[in-house]
């Protein structure tokens, strides 16, 4: 699975709101990035569970586990690494020996013995003692040094309570780290299932999925065909792939967690499942808002993006659908 997906998983790019991270799940190792949209400060410190900060020693280098949290709709925890002589990235780039990969990533398949000692690997995860599978991310914490954190959002069916068993591998360290912590679900999540289509000409998206807990908002939908394109996107220009805000009935709009982009033509169909800030005090209905951004058919790129003058990292103008917007009510 990691050989064969590797290529592909290098060409994807994550424009991101809270901190940056690697792509997870698929034996992704070395993404490029776009900068982060905000460094936001984060409410989940509080929902830590009681012995999540654990601490593990091996020849010099310290590793503690932390902000472990789980609502239902992801599961996330965080590793500090601490010791003397480390490198100044945390997370390994290294590729294995045997890798599918091109040729401007082969500089990073190096042999073992030539690792530079203290970064850390993608983290394995056992759940009540089996191997658990999810797409997730995982890369450095933005809003702390030599911390990086990872996060799933496909859970599949978690019980409430569970111990967790974190395995994560550090270059030039035989033996992996293993923490166990257990695990307690946060709050309690509403779940609402409007399976509702909307249209515009060949494309339509169709609403699977609406998941409400206290931190978390999980949006998971279908969709199919060829996306609308304004007059700006037309000739020298093309529209990207179809984007999702989701805005309460007080005109507040949730801060997406992630969102993926990828360096080439937009497929004609996709299954999101995607993450963003809590709504807070239930709302009466909220509004989903697809967009789109608009890209540079000769090297799919976003125009627009970069630093601006003000030198705040610029994401690309959206181009809202106004047909394609969608209310969902959430009152029983």
């Amino acid at each position: 699975m990691q050989q064969a997906n590797l290529k592909s998983t290098f060409l994807k790019r994550v424009l991101l709101t809270t901190s940056a991270f690697a792509i997870l799940g698929s034996g992704a190792a070395i993404p490029k990035f776009i900068s982060p949209i905000a460094a936001v400060a984060s409410a989940e410190a509080a929902a830590k569970t009681a012995s999540s900060n654990l601490s593990l020693t091996q020849d010099g280098v310290t590793l503690k586990l932390g902000d472990v949290f789980y609502d239902g709709t992801r599961l996330s925890f965080s590793i500090e690494r601490e010791g003397k002589n480390l490198p100044d990235g945390v997370v390994s780039l290294y590729i294995p020996m045997d890798a599918k990969a091109s040729e401007s990533l082969k500089k990073y398949m190096v042999p073992e013995k030539d690792h530079k000692k203290g970064y850390i690997k993608r983290p394995e995860i056992l759940i009540d003692g089996k191997a658990f599978k999810s797409f997730g991310s995982f890369g450095d914490k933005v809003s702390k040094k030599n911390t990086v954190q990872a996060e799933y959002n496909q859970l599949g069916s978690l019980p409430d309570e569970f111990e967790m068993t974190v395995q994560v591998g550090v270059t030039r360290i035989s033996k992996p780290f293993e923490f166990k912590v257990p695990v307690k679900k946060d709050g309690n999540m509403v779940s609402v299932k409007p399976n509702k289509t909307q249209k515009s000409g060949s494309f339509s998206y169709t609403v699977k999925q609406l998941d409400i807990t206290s931190h978390t908002t999980r949006l998971v939908l279908d969709s199919e065909g060829q996306v609308p394109a304004s007059a700006k996107q037309t000739g020298k220009f093309a529209p990207s792939m179809m984007y999702y805000d989701i805005i309460d009935d007080q005109g507040k709009t949730l801060q997406q967690r992630k969102a993926g982009f990828f360096y080439s033509k937009p497929k004609t169909k996709y299954h999101i499942d995607e993450l963003y800030s809590a709504i807070g005090s239930k709302p009466q209905y909220v509004t989903i808002r697809p967009y789109t951004f608009t890209v540079d058919p000769t090297n799919w790129s976003i125009v627009g993006q970069g630093k601006g003058a003000d030198g705040k990292f610029k994401t690309g103008d959206k181009t809202y659908i106004k047909e394609l917007e969608m209310k969902i009510p959430l009152n029983d």
